[in-house]
C-alpha cells in the first residue's frame, strides 16, 4: 500500500540511479526505487541478489565503476567504512562526473562522512549523508526513516529518490549530520533492547506472562516501537536477524569512538557494547540484536519460555 501511495512515474523525476549494496537492506531498498518508476543501475558481488533486483527491471553492470554512467544520483549501502572507502576511491571517484550526488546510507561515523564529503567536494561532486533506521521490514515497506546530512541544494534533488526508501525523510545538517543522527538513533535503540531484554527477564523469572505485561504496559509511557517490533519475536524466540548483533555492534563502537573524541561520556552505550561483545564472543554475531535477551539469560541461568507463559 505504501508503495502504491509513493508511486511516480520517470516522465516525472527522470533520474537514473545507480546503486551499490544489495544486501538485507539494500535490496528491499532498490526494489522500491523500481517500484516508484526510477531507472536503476545496481551492482552487488552476490550474482543472486542481482539477479532478484534484474528480475524487477534493474539494470546490472558487472562492476560498481559501472554503476556511474550517466546515473544522476549514485546510492551505496555497504557493510562498513572500509568497503565503502575502497568502492568510492577505487571505482567511484575516477569516473563520477560533477552534476553527480553520492548518497552513502549505510552506518558509518560522521568522521567519515565528512571526510568523504571533502573529497568529493574537490571534484564538484556533491554527497550525502542518509543512513536508515527501521530494520529489514521497513526497508520492504519502504516506510524507513532516513536522517540526510548535506548541502541543502542536494537534498532537494535527491529529495524524491529519498522518499520512495522512506517515509520519514529529514535534512539534519550539512556533512555528518546524517550519521550523527544515526549514532544517536543506535544509542536509543540498543539501550531500549537491553532494558526491554532486563524487564523481560526480571517479570518471566517472577512467573508474569510476558504477553500479559506486553498488553498491560504498550499504551503506557514504556510502549515504543522497539517494544511493538521486538517482543512478538521474543514470545516466539525468533531471533532471526533483521538487525545483526555484529552490524549494531559496530554502530555502538562508532558511538563510542565519536563520544570519545568529543568528550562525551556515554555508560549506558559501553555496557551494551560490552553485552554484544560478549554475546559475539560466544558465537552469536548474527542473530538480531533483540537477542541480547540471551547475555541476561546466561547470567541467571534462566530462559523465557516460548509463548512468554511459564507452565505450572
Amino acid at each position: 500500500m505504501q508503495n502504491n501511495l509513493k508511486t511516480v512515474t520517470k516522465g516525472v523525476f527522470d533520474m537514473q540511479v545507480g546503486f551499490i549494496g544489495l544486501g538485507i537492506m539494500g535490496k528491499p531498498m532498490a526494489l522500491n526505487l523500481l517500484k516508484a518508476g526510477f531507472s536503476l543501475k545496481a551492482f552487488d558481488i552476490s550474482e543472486e541478489a542481482k539477479n532478484e533486483v534484474k528480475k524487477e527491471g534493474a539494470q546490472v553492470v558487472e562492476n560498481a565503476s559501472d554503476v556511474t554512467e550517466e546515473s544522476d544520483i549514485v546510492i551505496t549501502m555497504l557493510p562498513n567504512a572500509a568497503i565503502i572507502n575502497q568502492v568510492l576511491n577505487e571505482q567511484l571517484l575516477p569516473y563520477l562526473h560533477k552534476e553527480t550526488i553520492v548518497v552513502d546510507m549505510s552506518s558509518v561515523s560522521p568522521v567519515e562522512s565528512k571526510h568523504w564529503a571533502e573529497q568529493l567536494a574537490e571534484k564538484n561532486v556533491d554527497f550525502i549523508d542518509a543512513p536508515v533506521s527501521g530494520g529489514e521490514p521497513k526497508a520492504i515497506d519502504g516506510t524507513l526513516s532516513i536522517m540526510a546530512g548535506g548541502s541543502e541544494f542536494a537534498f532537494e534533488k535527491a529529495l524524491p529518490v529519498l522518499k520512495a526508501m522512506g517515509q520519514d525523510v529529514v535534512r539534519v545538517g550539512e556533512a555528518g549530520a546524517g550519521s550523527t543522527t544515526k549514532l544517536a538513533n543506535q544509542i536509543l535503540v540498543n539501550v531500549t533492547m537491553a532494558a526491554m531484554s532486563e524487564a523481560v527477564l526480571l517479570a518471566s523469572k517472577a512467573g508474569v506472562d510476558i504477553e500479559k505485561m506486553y498488553e498491560a504496559i504498550r499504551g503506557g509511557l514504556a510502549g515504543s516501537n522497539v517494544l511493538d517490533a521486538k517482543i512478538p519475536m521474543i514470545l516466539e524466540r525468533n531471533f532471526e536477524a533483521g538487525g545483526r548483533i555484529d552490524i549494531n555492534l559496530k554502530d555502538l563502537t562508532n558511538v563510542l569512538a565519536t563520544g570519545k573524541e568529543i568528550g562525551a561520556p556515554l555508560p549506558l552505550t559501553s555496557d551494551v557494547a560490552e553485552m554484544f561483545q560478549s554475546l559475539t564472543s560466544h558465537g552469536k554475531q548474527t542473530i538480531d540484536h533483540c537477542g541480547v535477551l540471551q547475555y541476561y539469560e546466561s547470567l541467571s541461568n534462566y530462559q523465557v519460555p516460548k509463548g512468554g507463559k511459564q507452565n505450572v
